[in-house]
Parts: C-alpha cells; sequence; structure tokens
C-alpha cells in the first residue's frame, strides 16, 4: 500500500492510510506542534539580542535608512541564562526548555511565498505540508479525531487551504481546519452531524457504501483518491461523538481557563488560549500533528505597540500550553516548534519599524528530546542576516522529522515518476546539535 514509503524497518499495519505505523528508527517525539506567527516576527525585537544595535541605533545604513534600537529590553533567564525579550514574561518560566535558532533564512521576502516555504516546503508548486507528511509518515494514534488539525482564529489566515493541503497525496493526509473562537461544534466542524438519520441508519448506509467502493476497486486498480474518499466518511461518522468532547473547552476547570487566559477581558488573548487548551486536547487524545496559527507580526511602523500586543495575547497561552504538556507526561514525546515567514531589518522602515528581510530570522524547539537553555547560530552584530551555523527551513523542516523518527530524504512519495519529498532536492540535514 505504500511502496512510495522507504523504510529499511517497520511496515504499515491494519487499519488503512491513517494508521499507526513505524517510523525510520526511533524518534525522540510521537507527535508535533506547529506554532506559526503569522506576519513575520521581528527577531530583534523578540529573540536576538543584539547590543551593538542598542548601541548604533539612529545611525545610518544601508540606503540611507537610520538603524532601529531593539524596542525592549534582554536579561538572562533560567538556569541556562537564556536571553529573552521582557516581551515572553510567562514563556521565560520555560527558558531552560527552548532552544532558539538565531539563524534561520529563507528564499523569499513576501508573506505569501515565504509562509509557503514554511508550511509545505515550497512556494512554487502545490506540495504536501509538513502536517501531511507527519500523518503520511506516522498515521495517527486515534482513529475517531483527524490525524491533522489546524487552527486559526477567526478563520483561514493568509494562504488559506494550501498551508494544510495534502496536494498529490491522498485527501487523508489533509489537514482539518478549524476556527477555536467557534463554541458550538457545529461551527467548529461544519456538517459533523447527520440531522435525518440515526446513528444505526447511517452505520448501515456506510456499510453499503464500502461495498460498493470494494466492488468498484476489485474491478479497476486501487486509487488512492477512492480509499481516501472512504476513509473521509468513515471518520466524519466517527467524529460525531469523539470531536464533540474533544473541542470542547468548558469541560476544563476555571484555574486551567484561567491559566491560559481563557477568562481574560482581552478577546484575542481569550481565543489564543482556546486554541492552545483544544491543542492539548488533541494530543492527549491521540492527534498526530497539530498547527496553531497567530497573526499581526507585520511591524512596518510603530513596532512596539503592536509587538507587545501581540506577545501579550499568547505568551500566557503557550506557557500554560507547556506547562500542561509536562503535568500530563506529554512533553518529552512532543516536539513543539514556533516559526514566522522571514525576520525584519535592523533599519527602520515606518516610524518605529521594520522592514521585511528573509536573510535572518529566529525559531525555536522545545520538547521532543530538545536540548533546552541554548541559542544556536547567530546573525551578524546588528541582526541584519545569519552568519554562523546558517538554518534554511529545509533544515528546520528535517528537525522536525528527525524527532519524529525519519531520514527527510528517504521519506519520499511517488507522484508523476519523481520522488517527492519534504525537503525537497535541497540536501537539507537535521541540526543534531539541538538534541540533548
Amino acid at each position: 500500500m505504500y511502496p512510495e514509503l522507504v523504510r529499511e524497518a517497520g511496515a504499515q499495519s491494519a487499519g488503512g492510510m491513517l494508521a499507526p505505523k513505524e517510523p525510520h528508527y526511533p524518534g525522540t517525539a510521537k507527535r508535533a506542534v506547529h506554532i506559526y506567527q503569522s506576519g513575520a516576527q521581528a527577531h530583534q525585537d523578540t529573540w536576538d539580542y543584539k547590543p551593538e544595535l542598542v548601541a548604533s541605533a539612529g545611525k545610518g545604513a544601508d540606503r540611507g535608512r537610520k538603524l532601529l534600537a531593539p524596542q525592549f529590553a534582554f536579561s538572562p533567564k533560567g538556569q541556562s541564562g537564556l536571553p529573552m525579550s521582557e516581551v515572553w514574561e510567562n514563556l521565560s518560566t520555560h527558558a531552560d526548555d527552548l532552544a532558539v535558532i538565531n539563524s534561520m533564512y529563507t528564499d523569499a521576502p513576501a508573506h505569501g511565498p515565504a509562509t509557503l516555504i514554511q508550511t509545505t516546503g515550497d512556494f512554487r508548486l502545490p506540495k504536501p505540508s509538513l502536517g501531511s507528511w507527519v500523518v503520511y509518515g506516522l498515521g495517527t494514534e486515534n482513529q475517531n479525531l483527524p490525524a491533522f488539525v489546524a487552527m486559526n482564529p477567526g478563520g483561514y489566515p493568509g494562504e488559506g487551504a494550501k498551508n494544510w493541503q495534502s496536494a498529490f497525496m491522498p485527501g487523508a493526509y489533509q489537514g482539518t481546519f478549524v476556527d477555536p473562537t467557534a463554541t458550538d461544534i457545529e461551527r467548529v466542524i461544519e456538517n459533523i452531524r447527520n440531522k435525518f438519520t440515526t446513528a444505526s441508519d447511517q452505520r448501515n448506509q456506510l456499510d453499503l457504501l464500502n461495498k460498493i467502493n470494494e466492488l468498484h476497486k476489485q474491478k479497476r486498480q486501487a486509487e488512492d483518491q477512492l480509499d481516501a474518499r472512504i476513509q473521509s466518511y468513515e471518520l466524519a461518522y466517527r467524529m460525531q461523538a469523539d470531536a464533540t468532547e474533544a473541542f470542547d473547552v468548558s469541560r476544563e476547570s476555571a484555574d486551567v481557563l484561567e491559566r491560559y487566559g481563557a477568562t481574560a477581558p482581552d478577546p484575542a488573548l481569550r481565543a489564543q488560549a482556546r486554541q492552545f487548551i483544544i491543542a492539548r486536547r488533541l494530543l492527549e487524545r491521540g492527534v498526530r500533528f497539530v498547527q496553531v496559527w497567530n497573526g499581526g507580526w507585520d511591524t512596518h511602523n510603530n513596532a512596539r505597540a503592536t509587538i507587545t500586543r501581540n506577545a501579550s495575547r499568547i505568551d500566557k497561552p503557550i506557557a500554560a500550553f507547556m506547562t500542561d504538556l509536562k503535568d500530563r507526561g506529554l512533553f518529552e514525546e512532543t516536539i513543539i516548534a514556533s516559526s514566522t515567514e522571514f525576520g525584519r531589518s535592523s533599519t527602520e522602515d515606518g516610524p518605529g519599524g521594520r522592514s521585511h528581510n528573509a536573510r535572518a530570522f529566529s525559531s525555536w524547539l522545545a520538547g521532543g528530546g530538545i536540548k533546552g537553555g541554548q541559542i544556536y547560530g547567530s546573525t551578524d552584530e546588528l541582526g541584519a542576516a545569519a552568519v554562523d551555523n546558517k538554518v534554511h527551513v529545509h533544515e528546520l523542516h528535517s528537525t522536525i522529522l528527525h524527532a519524529l523518527g525519519f531520514d527527510s530524504e528517504r521519506l519520499t512519495y511517488r507522484n508523476s515518476g519523481r520522488d517527492f519529498r519534504l525537503t525537497d532536492v535541497s540536501g537539507a540535514q537535521p541540526v543534531r546539535s539541538l538534541f540533548a
């Protein structure tokens, strides 16, 4: 069934496309969370401490623009002394869990293309998303919930469903989008309930449909699209009970809701809190890959106010999420990756803001075997370009796959006569020094 999935050991178990499968080798993580900071988070203000930029602020630089000082103070946090921006008041309590990569770079300085590079590895052609590759390789531990869930408060983010597409892979590997601000299960996942027939009648209909489809497959060469369609019907049927429970944040205690910020006055903070609570509930229930979005990082002017607002809306939820994973024994088996499409200039764009910069930005990893309390790589003294131990987005993807037990060059899918992989022909290797 999976001739395209190149493995030296391990095979697909019974249960269809989404059945749990063994990776190439024992990984340090069993599941993944991708926190996407949409809009291009300014690394100089959030993760990449540049004292020389403080000293040089206001001086002229390239193209006559003046250097803009970091908008926030940094201080050492945790036993490791990890330099962290003051905007991370709550997340700083996890400083010793974070591996910050300050030498990221990418191929495009425009939001749309750079976002697709982050989420799918390519902006030119439709390619399967990171989550689709993970589910294709590992399957899922819960057949009653989607294997891959993508969430963004208020609706689709930029580039929409392309960010969680399965492209030329079967549709079973595509992400299921959820708006975490919705409280009614009918709005969380549309058409989840059948209002016209009972559960037993639905089961009988599905059994008949499966028999018809099986006869169709026996007369013709089996097609992945047909198998995916059959599984989507089955999943929709099973989700009617499990999804209702999994997405019901009201089942959490008042203490949990407060710790995440779900009872805060700011509706945007409440939305992020709900999103991270749902993410934790999904991971607890065996969902393999969860993607959570936080937008608004496009800071061409007035960066201080914008970053203060944005950070305040995710700082508390992320910190509570990580604490909960630890308390529930999930942290060491979950790789958490936070990334953005590109970084920001060290020079001023609009008043108090920064322009696009594909040559430098920051990402961080935690959990899943990651050695925390470290900074990997660096930019030049002004934070304008990555210079030491540079990490391309493909290498970040390879590192995430490595944590899950996959060699990114051997995890392939054959399409149109070619073996494709998430990192394409880049030859990207994982950053092994990030692991404990």
